[in-house]
């Protein structure tokens, strides 16, 4: 029993000890790293496409500075190396966060476009999540109503057109989805959605013959013609067009186009007639 007690005590004193020396190891004072030194060697390994390197010293560096100015480029750096290496959501964090800390600093205008960058880039196609379509048309819809005569307008501005024929292309993927079903009115509201809101992309006149399809399918011949007319009116040269007009007109054969081989064939026949 006594060397039990003794035991516990070694081992109490022991542990007192061990602790007492970590406490003096935590508490010790660490020397300030020089910041210039340290953004210095971040901006080289950034450079050398280091970007995981360059991206802790970057962060390494912000904490060092004293001078605000200096510690907000080391943050926007911090978020751009991130990027860089497509750590998109550590990257959203860290231009997050910069924006919210120097609301001031002059280069915040780039870690909003850099924040729409990277919502476009994560937009796979339609048949995937929408979310990242719809922020990044949010994200660009703030900057160019905000940063206007920006240099990066240009940029965001043909990137949101793509976003609108994504949007459109996700429309008509749902409404496909829906024909196969054989469930008419969500695709009927899906191409409708398609033709109003997204008339300007590639998709309006597939989105109105599928109207005129639909219409006509379940017995509605007035409103199929209605979207023919609409569909013959804007595009009557259209494949689109020549399809719904054969549902409505039964007898009409729509020609068989030629492949652009077969027209490179009829051209070389007549070159060698013209030489015999």
């Amino acid at each position: 029993m006594l060397i039990r007690i003794l035991l516990l005590l070694f081992a109490f004193n022991f542990l007192f000890l061990s602790c007492s020396k970590k406490e003096e190891l935590v508490y010790e004072t660490s020397k300030k790293k020089n910041p210039y030194e340290i953004y210095k060697e971040a901006y080289q390994a950034f450079n050398k496409r280091d970007y995981f390197f360059a991206a802790k010293k970057f962060s390494d560096a912000e904490l060092n500075f004293e001078r605000v100015e200096f510690a907000a480029k080391s943050a926007l750096m911090n978020g751009f190396s991130l990027y860089a290496i497509n750590f998109y959501d550590e990257s959203l964090e860290s231009l997050n966060r910069y924006l919210t800390q120097y609301p001031a600093d002059e280069n915040n205008e780039y870690a909003h476009y850099l924040i729409a960058v990277i919502y476009y880039e994560q937009i796979t196609d339609e048949k995937r999540d929408l979310d990242p379509i719809l922020k990044a048309k949010e994200k660009i819809e703030f900057f160019l109503e905000k940063f206007p005569n920006n240099d990066y307008s240009t940029d965001l501005k043909f990137k949101k057109d793509l976003i609108v024929n994504q949007l459109a292309a996700k429309e008509m993927y749902v409404g496909r989805y829906y024909v196969s079903v054989k469930k008419w009115i969500p695709a009927i509201n899906r191409f409708k959605k398609v033709v109003e809101q997204y008339e300007k992309t590639i998709f309006v006149e597939e989105a109105l013959h599928r109207l005129v399809e639909i219409y006509y399918h379940i017995g509605a011949e007035s409103e199929a013609k209605s979207y023919a007319a609409i569909l013959g009116y804007n595009y009557n040269s259209s494949d689109w067009f020549k399809q719904s007009y054969k549902i409505i007109n039964k007898d009409y054969k729509i020609k068989k186009k030629k492949s652009p081989k077969d027209e490179n064939l009829s051209f070389l026949k007549r070159i060698i007639k013209k030489i015999n």
